[in-house]
């Protein structure tokens, strides 16, 4: 309750293997593709699948990425980590007990249920993500460490509603809901009878897109930024201004 924890995924739900969600699976792979986007926000009631893609994603990100979950009841020293001030008084030296920030970095850090987390936790959360530096002050000894990651958060909007200046923090925000055509959602529950059924099987199964998906993903990576030529940038800044999106982040 509240430790939060490593998760290790041999056999998880292949992302390839999800119905529908198109939007979401887009939002997530490019956020795998350029960090700087600032993580990915899934929107949803509860049996949206929301936590079944974050944990796809982490996957089929190159070099087999960690994926940590934040549970609701962490406390800020199990997320951003303690300093041993015993031990550091006594001559033994500044030792850091690192917390979740710590395991996450170079990998995948899921929120779930963001919108019921403390607000000093989200902000220490989200400015963390920003930086990708995580300091770690108590009694004024400080200590700081890397903290690179992919920041996916996910909520159920019946629950309560992220604060605006919260919701802002993250690039890409998706609404993730059970289709509406019963041939889809009949299919999607066979899938995950299947799954349940047999874990190693539909692993198997969905090797070939899952394989492939990742390989786009890591090819795509190795390349560099991509160049952005004028006329882009400008039918973008049409666009955006169409929907009446404001600022210049989008």
């Amino acid at each position: 309750m509240g430790g939060g924890r490593l998760v290790t995924l041999p056999t998880h739900y292949p992302l390839s293997a999800v119905v529908g969600a198109d939007d979401a699976k887009l939002a997530l792979t490019l956020a795998a593709l350029d960090p700087a986007i600032g993580g990915v926000l899934l929107r949803g009631e509860k049996g949206s699948a929301k936590s079944t893609l974050a944990r796809g994603l982490a996957a089929v990100l190159p070099g087999g990425a960690r994926f940590v979950e934040l549970p609701v009841g962490a406390t800020e020293d199990r997320l951003v980590g303690s300093l041993d001030l015993a031990e550091a008084l006594t001559g033994g030296g500044m030792r850091l007990r690192p917390g979740l920030l710590a395991a996450a970095h170079g990998g995948v850090l899921y929120v779930d249920e963001v919108n019921l987390l403390p607000d000093h936790l989200v902000d220490a959360l989200l400015d963390v993500a920003a930086s990708g530096i995580n300091r770690v002050e108590r009694e004024g000894v400080a200590h700081s460490h890397p903290a690179r990651f992919m920041l996916i958060g996910s909520m159920n909007p019946e629950e309560g509603e992220l604060r605006p200046q919260l919701l802002d923090r993250f690039g890409l925000c998706v609404d993730v809901g059970a289709s509406t055509d019963p041939a889809l959602r009949a299919r999607a529950v066979r899938r995950r009878l299947g799954f349940d059924a047999s874990p190693a099987a539909a692993a198997e199964t969905w090797a070939p897109q899952e394989a492939e998906l990742r390989d786009r993903v890591a090819a795509v990576l190795a390349g560099g930024p991509a160049t952005l030529e004028d006329e882009l940038i400008e039918s973008v800044s049409r666009l955006c201004v169409s929907v009446g999106a404001e600022g210049l982040r989008a």
